[in-house]
C-alpha cells in the first residue's frame, strides 16, 4: 500500500472540548505532525467554517490533515470506523481485535488504538493498559497510532507503535 502522505508520528484530535483554543493549537504543532479533524457536535456550517481555518492553518505548516464525519474537500484523508484506502490518508479508530482486522482488511494506512490509558474524553470508559494495548498490536500489518491518556512520555514507553495522538496532551507536551 502506498502512502500519499508521509505518517505523522504525532497527532491532535480536536473535538468542541478545544472550544476558541483549537486554531492556536494547531498552529503550534511542529511541522509535520497529524490532525484528525472531528468536531462531531458542532453544526454544520459552524463545523465547515471552523474546517477551513484550520486548512488553512494545516497547508501552512505542512501538517496532515484528516477529517472524521462529514469529508470535506481539502483534507489528506479520512478518519472513521468506514474508512477504506481510495484518494489520500485512511486511518480507523481500533478498540478490539476484531476491528484491528477489520481495518486491516479495509486496506487503511493506520489505526488509531484506543484507549491505552484512561482519558477524560471518555470517562469511566475502561482503559486498555499497556499489557493489553501491546497484546491487541502484536503482529499488526498497519502502523499503529497510540490513542487515550497518551503523553509524549507514555508513548516512549510503549512498544511498536508508529506514533501518538490526543486531545488534552498538546496544551502540556507542545514543548517535549
Amino acid at each position: 500500500m502506498r502512502r500519499r502522505h508521509p505518517l505523522p508520528t504525532r497527532w491532535l484530535m480536536t473535538d468542541e472540548r478545544l472550544g476558541e483554543a483549537l486554531p492556536a493549537v494547531v498552529a503550534q504543532l511542529p511541522r509535520g505532525s497529524g490532525v484528525v479533524f472531528r468536531h462531531y457536535a458542532t453544526p454544520a456550517g459552524e463545523r465547515r467554517r471552523l474546517f477551513e481555518q484550520v486548512r488553512r492553518i494545516a497547508r501552512a505548516r505542512a501538517l496532515v490533515l484528516l477529517v472524521a464525519g462529514p469529508a470535506f474537500p481539502g483534507a489528506n484523508g479520512v478518519h472513521g470506523r468506514t474508512a477504506r484506502n481510495a484518494t489520500g490518508l485512511a486511518t480507523r479508530p481500533v478498540h478490539s481485535m476484531r476491528e484491528r482486522i477489520a481495518a486491516e482488511q479495509a486496506g487503511v494506512d493506520a489505526i488509531f488504538v484506543s484507549p491505552v490509558f484512561a482519558t477524560r474524553s471518555h470517562p469511566g470508559a475502561p482503559a486498555l493498559g499497556r499489557v493489553r494495548f501491546q497484546g491487541l498490536i502484536r503482529g499488526a500489518r498497519v502502523p499503529v497510532i497510540a490513542l487515550g491518556g497518551m503523553t509524549v512520555a507514555r508513548a516512549r514507553t510503549l512498544k511498536g507503535i508508529a506514533g501518538w495522538a490526543a486531545i488534552d496532551a498538546w496544551g502540556l507536551e507542545l514543548r517535549a
